[in-house]
């Protein structure tokens, strides 16, 4: 990727607070399309169940390309299996995302606060509805984070260009997902503000789990192929346990179904482009 297509304050700043900036900058793009609820009181289903479908295509593109590619192509001189690595940490991904559901309290939204899942306990509706896209929210930082901490390995499949593509891809896709947060709790009696609030509130974790990624892979250069496998682990398993079956709950799955081809397309068409 050209260097010109970045600013050069960005590019001579360390891969850490290059990471925290990719993530700002995610998160911010789940509060644009939060603030969506200043606009609508509700969104058309058929709208929103392609917007969903849109997003999982990305993240399932990304998952490959951005991280699990990448990966396999690392571990080809290490003299053990090429796919052990990929295969580990994919699995771990998913294993922790599935613990993380059983502990975290959270409420997925259109269900009632008795069918909240994790430990019990007597928080608020918004706060378990909140907590629910928050913790979907972590692979998706943790991906992009580790991405720009690959860049200190020298790795040729470690591109800046990738990198970039990664976390333009995953802030397109955090747009529908802040207008999935903040219009169904106004449509549940929730002010404008406070519906805003929260839904951009949910991509606050994706600069934290950037920051931890990029250390991370940068203090401990052997594990860059288990996070980058774990990353995509995580992000497959919130793809398939939440993103396709909420698209897919009405009677538009042809929306979504094609909302998710055009996703996969355009993240696949990025990280070609500029990795």
């Amino acid at each position: 990727m050209n260097s010109y297509f970045l600013p050069e304050w960005f590019m001579g700043l360390n891969l850490i607070l290059q990471a925290l900036i990719a993530t700002l900058f995610t998160w911010s793009i789940t509060g644009l399309g939060a603030s969506l609820v200043f606009l609508f009181k509700s969104i058309n289903k058929k709208i929103l169940d392609g917007m969903l479908g849109f997003a999982a295509g990305i993240m399932i593109a990304a998952s490959f390309w951005s991280l699990l590619a990448p990966a396999i192509e690392m571990t080809e001189r290490s003299g053990i299996p090429k796919w052990a690595p990929a295969a580990i940490g994919f699995l771990l991904g998913g294993l922790f995302l599935w613990v993380a559901d059983q502990v975290l309290p959270h409420l997925h939204l259109g269900l009632d606060i008795e069918e909240a899942e994790g430990i019990k306990t007597s928080w608020q509706k918004s706060v378990l509805l909140v907590l629910a896209i928050t913790l979907h929210n972590i692979p998706e930082g943790l991906a992009v984070g580790v991405a720009f901490g690959a860049l200190g390995t020298n790795l040729p499949s470690a591109s800046l260009g990738s990198a970039v593509a990664l976390a333009l891809g995953i802030g397109i896709q955090n747009f529908p997902e802040g207008t999935a947060v903040s219009v169904p709790l106004r449509r549940e009696g929730f002010s404008r503000l406070k519906s805003f609030w929260y839904g951009q509130l949910s991509g606050f974790v994706e600069p934290i789990a950037g920051v931890i990624g990029a250390a991370a892979v940068i203090s401990m250069r052997p594990i860059l192929p288990y996070a980058l496998s774990f990353a995509a682990g995580a992000m497959i398993y919130v793809v398939v346990e939440e993103v396709i079956p909420e698209s897919q709950s009405g009677k538009n799955s042809d929306i979504a179904t094609i909302g998710a081809m055009v996703g996969f397309a355009l993240m696949m068409t990025l990280d070609v482009a500029l990795g």
